[in-house]
């Protein structure tokens, strides 16, 4: 059995965020998310959710 390393864990999955519209993926911190002070580079849509783990 494979081991999940946490070091890959986190450059995957740590502040990343997934544009509703586009699904473009956005590395950001979660607090300008939850303000909506960021926009989508692709789409210019401010709304985000959180990427899903696999």
């Amino acid at each position: 059995m494979a081991t999940k390393i946490l070091a890959a864990q986190n450059r995957m999955f740590k502040n990343t965020f997934v544009c509703k519209r586009c699904k473009h993926k956005l590395k950001v911190e979660p607090l300008k998310v939850l303000q909506g002070s960021v926009r989508c580079r692709k789409c210019g849509q401010s709304d985000f959710r959180p990427i899903r783990k696999k």
